[in-house]
């Protein structure tokens, strides 16, 4: 049997590397752990030794796509495999996971080896910079008054319902105020309760202790547990049963909560932001939400307007979506074409902003020029001019949207003079960002004029 890495020169050679490694054999248990291994999981490597490494990591990837399985199937390297973990404190950690086969002298197959590094700084500065292009301005009046209550809200523990449409930017409001409170460094931990089905959504709510049940071989911190301090978001709340109704109800009266199997309540800190498509009202009357409940979750509620109501807010809320995909996508598109922006303001957007992200995101995979124009989008979407709009649409616009062809060009030169040439000033005022700014003053050769 060959040295694996596990004791004496290897082993340290293994402790000197800043990526977790770790072997496992044939029996998919661990043979060898290292010292970051053992920092970015918490768990120390006499716990990790003789364990099944699914029981240690809780990996995204573990149960169907586990990498060390594929590269024996596949008998070649896996390479850059993003995927998260739990922690032994419950923590989410976002990882790039490679892995290969463990061969020995002779071309057997001892097992496999997998490496991964912790990816949470990079997450968290990608997280940043996608949260700076999403602006939380808005011409619409409705969603001004939201937008009006979010500072308001946020230093406040008090319990609030987002109500709207599947897509209109629910989260995004939830997490601002998080972000504007003195939450901000805190957990902000969402749950999709209608995206699971009620055991596995108690389980992942609630958590459990070793044992509870079967296949429970270590505790598991809840959702409630993990917010701590912060911010616990509830989507689309209307979905969840009677039953879990009745607990939600108590956890939120009490203000404590008892994972499955446990024995002593631990106290509830978090704020709760609860967010549905459906309305609750309407279901509280049908009997099908109770009515006690909706109470304790409403205590302020905010209506987000759906996107075909606030068509005046789309040339921003493009520019935005186009930014945060040039970051995802490490693209450089500086913008629309006036033509192609008046389509998208044309379209009923039953998806709202969601859909109208997913356009954009097709429109940046085929543009390969500076600006997405008619062509990009979907092929219904060029028949916008003979499209009906609902009566009594507000169809005003921003000055950017306004201009359209060739108009835009000189709206832009316009509006420059007018600020004394800044360009910040000028971006603000025609509701773009600066780079996409200057991008279509480089592309249209205004810098000349």
């Amino acid at each position: 049997m060959p040295d694996l890495p596990g004791t004496g020169l290897s082993q340290a050679i293994l402790d000197s590397l800043s990526e977790g490694v770790f072997t496992v054999d044939t029996d998919w248990r661990i043979t060898s752990f290292n010292r970051s291994a053992e920092e970015i999981t918490g768990v120390p490597r006499h716990e990790a030794l003789g364990q099944l490494c699914s029981d240690v990591l809780h990996s995204t990837l573990c149960e169907r796509h586990c990498p060390i399985r594929q590269a024996l199937a596949d008998n070649k390297p896996i390479i850059d495999r993003r995927c998260h973990v739990v922690d032994i404190d419950g923590e989410r950690i976002p990882l790039s996971v490679s892995a290969a086969v463990l061969t020995g002298e002779n071309g057997e197959v001892l097992g496999g080896v997998e490496t991964f590094r912790d990816l949470s700084e990079v997450e968290a500065l990608r997280t940043a910079l996608q949260r700076k292009y999403t602006r939380l301005t808005s011409n619409n009046p409705a969603m001004q008054q939201v937008l009006d209550l979010v500072p308001v809200l946020a230093d406040s523990p008090t319990s609030v319902l987002i109500a709207g449409e599947t897509g209109t930017g629910k989260e995004v409001i939830a997490r601002a105020l998080h972000d504007h409170g003195p939450r901000i460094k805190r957990p902000f931990v969402a749950i999709n309760c209608g995206a699971l089905p009620e055991t596995l959504l108690e389980s992942e709510l609630f958590g459990y202790r070793k044992g509870a049940f079967t296949g429970a071989e270590r505790d598991k911190p809840g959702r409630l547990a993990l917010a701590r301090d912060g911010t616990l978001f509830l989507d689309e709340i209307g979905e969840i049963s009677p039953a879990m109704q009745v607990r939600l109800l108590r956890v939120l009266q009490e203000r404590e909560f008892e994972p499955l199997g446990g024995t002593q309540p631990e106290p509830l800190r978090a704020r709760i932001i609860a967010a549905s498509h459906r309305d609750l009202l309407a279901l509280v009357r049908e009997g099908r939400f109770r009515e006690d409940l909706y109470y304790r979750l409403v205590v302020m509620r905010l209506d987000i307007p759906p996107l075909r109501e606030r068509r005046e807010d789309i040339p921003t809320l493009a520019n935005d979506l186009l930014a945060r995909i040039n970051l995802r996508m490490e693209r450089s598109i500086a913008g629309f074409t006036p033509e192609a922006l008046d389509a998208l303001q044309r379209q009923p957007w039953p998806g709202n902003i969601r859909q109208l992200e997913n356009v954009i995101e097709r429109a940046a995979v085929l543009c390969r020029r500076e600006l997405i124009d008619l062509k990009h989008l979907p092929a219904e979407y060029s028949d916008c001019e003979d499209r009906q709009l609902p009566s009594g649409t507000d169809v005003s616009r921003p000055l950017a949207a306004q201009a359209r062809q060739q108009a835009e060009a000189r709206t832009i030169l316009e509006v420059l003079r007018r600020n004394g040439f800044s360009r910040h000033k000028t971006a603000a005022e025609l509701g773009m960002h600066p780079s996409t700014l200057y991008r279509k003053l480089k592309a249209w050769r205004l810098l000349e004029e």
